[in-house]
Order: C-alpha cells, then sequence, then structure tokens
C-alpha cells in the first residue's frame, strides 16, 4: 500500500513539475514580454545606388541579451511629400531581422522645398504584432574620390556636392569624412579629416599591400550625417606593393633540393648494395639446391677383401 501511495506521489509530482515548466516556456515566450526595435536607415552606395535597410528585432524586457530578429515581415517603402506616399518598393526581414531594398542611381525621388527627400518604412502589424513605422530625411549627395599621382606624391582628392531641381551644385561645408584601405577581412583608417568647401585633399604617404596586380581599393565614407546620411564612395588604383616571392637557388647544399651529384652517388651507393643483396640470395639458394642434391644421392656400399 505504502508502495502504491509513493508511486502515485511521484507522478503527480512529475506532472505538475510538467505544467510548472510549460506555464513558465509560455510566459517567457509571450509577446507581452517583449518590446520591438525597429530601426531604420539609407546608404548612398559606392555605384549611387541607395539602400534603404529596416532591422526589426524584439527585446526581452527582463533578459535584454534575448533579442529574436522578426521573421518574414512585409516591410514597405515610401517617398514621402506633402503627405503623399510614393511606395518606392517592399522587403521582408531575413531570419536576421533585415529588410533591405535597393533603388538604382537612375531612381527620381520627390523633395521638400529645401531639397530633402523624406524616406518611410512601415510594418502594416499583423495579429500577434503591432504596426511599425519609422522615417527619415536626407539630402542626396554626391561624393566623388579622384586618385592621381602629382610631382610622384599619391593624392587623394574627395568633392562633395548637392544638385538641386535646377541642376545646380552647391559644395557642401563641414561633412566629416573618413578614408579606409579595404583588406579581405576588414579596413584599415588611413585619413579622416572635415570636407571644407566641398573639397578635402590628403597624400598617401604609407605603403600598402596590394593585391596580386599591386592594386588597392581605397574607400571615402560619411557615417549617420545628420544632413546626408551614410554615403560611400569607394575606387581601386595600382598603388599597391606586392612582393614576389624570391628565386631560391636550386641544388645547393642548405636548401631542401641537393646537388645532382650527391644524387648520382647515392644511387651508384644503392645499386652497388642491392646487386650485393641479390648476388648473396642467389648463391644462397644455388648451396641450397646443391646440398639437396648431394643428399638425395643412393649410398654407396664398400666391401674389403
Amino acid at each position: 500500500m505504502k508502495s502504491n501511495i509513493y508511486n502515485h506521489t511521484f507522478f503527480i509530482s512529475i506532472i505538475v513539475a510538467l505544467l510548472v515548466n510549460i506555464n513558465g516556456i509560455a510566459q517567457e515566450n509571450d509577446l507581452s514580454n517583449f518590446r520591438t526595435r525597429f530601426g531604420f536607415r539609407t546608404v548612398k552606395q559606392a555605384d549611387n545606388s541607395r539602400l534603404l535597410e529596416v532591422t526589426f528585432i524584439a527585446l526581452n524586457k527582463t533578459d535584454r541579451k534575448d533579442q529574436p530578429p522578426v521573421y518574414e515581415a512585409e516591410i514597405k517603402f515610401f517617398n514621402i511629400l506633402n503627405d503623399e506616399e510614393i511606395l518606392l518598393g517592399s522587403s521582408k526581414t531575413s531570419k536576421e531581422g533585415i529588410a533591405q531594398l535597393i533603388l538604382p542611381e537612375s531612381q527620381k525621388y520627390s523633395t521638400d522645398s529645401e531639397g530633402y527627400i523624406n524616406l518611410r518604412a512601415r510594418f502594416d502589424g499583423t495579429d500577434a504584432l503591432g504596426e511599425e513605422e519609422a522615417d527619415l530625411m536626407v539630402k542626396d549627395l554626391h561624393l566623388d574620390l579622384n586618385l592621381t599621382e602629382i610631382d610622384s606624391v599619391k593624392t587623394v582628392t574627395l568633392t562633395a556636392f548637392t544638385i538641386d531641381s535646377l541642376g545646380v551644385k552647391t559644395p557642401v561645408d563641414d561633412v566629416y569624412i573618413t578614408t579606409y584601405v579595404k583588406a579581405m577581412l576588414s579596413k584599415m583608417n588611413i585619413d579622416e579629416g572635415t570636407i571644407s568647401d566641398g573639397e578635402y585633399t590628403f597624400s598617401l604617404t604609407q605603403s600598402f599591400a596590394g593585391n596580386t596586380e599591386g592594386n588597392l581599393t581605397i574607400a571615402s565614407i560619411i557615417d549617420d550625417n545628420d544632413e546626408y546620411g551614410n554615403v560611400i564612395q569607394e575606387k581601386s588604383v595600382h598603388w599597391g606593393t606586392f612582393n614576389k616571392p624570391l628565386n631560391q637557388d636550386k641544388n645547393k647544399l642548405w636548401t631542401k633540393a641537393a646537388p645532382i651529384w650527391m644524387y648520382v652517388v647515392l644511387t651508384i651507393l644503392l645499386l652497388g648494395v642491392y646487386v650485393n643483396f641479390t648476388y648473396t640470395i642467389v648463391n644462397l639458394f644455388k648451396i641450397k639446391k646443391e646440398g639437396d642434391n648431394l643428399s638425395s644421392e643412393p649410398k654407396k656400399n664398400y666391401t674389403v677383401n
């Protein structure tokens, strides 16, 4: 009887534990424990196309390390002018919670009276998630990167300007810019400064290893500017150094390949050893054979008179 009571108590404990765990998991996955973060940015890329990017993630209110991305959420991108929404396109978030739309260089934008492009990203919401929306405004900055050698000095010249609706160029001023040399896995900062009156120039005095053809990729970046957002421009130039492997001396005593005469002498010695072994083995077989023949001959009986 005690055994049955013990078994019932044991199984009831397991069921209670399972119910508690399921309830805890349900609370952890309850959307009320999360708040969403909807980030929107734009980057004018090196080919003058424009990237629109939304990062859509959920943040656990109690555990900040728990930041699951919102997957397969459809994000719509608009160009706004006087409360009119012009749809530019849409994209769904990836497994990392990122939705991207790339607009070509030829894309036409509606701008306000100050020359700003007003952009909007929107998630219309579902039964589980509410609507999300973010706006930003940027001016279309044109950034040119010129790489030339002036009196044998490698010179980097940056020009930056905006163009109004009438096609008039206006140089920009007081814009911070950083220039890098791009590598396979990272980038190296080589200069930083401020564009003044639409131009910035510096000399490249350092030497950098290029690719096998001696080419470097130099990139200039305006990062998170209040007026122009993010702008990238890059070019390749034949300014890199490439150290060809030295031709090592061949067939020397101090190299991995020995002199030819050593191979010849070693080959002759080894052949002599193998010939000696072969000669010895052949003679051993001959001796054995002669011994077998002698033992097989009939014995003769001799009588003494």
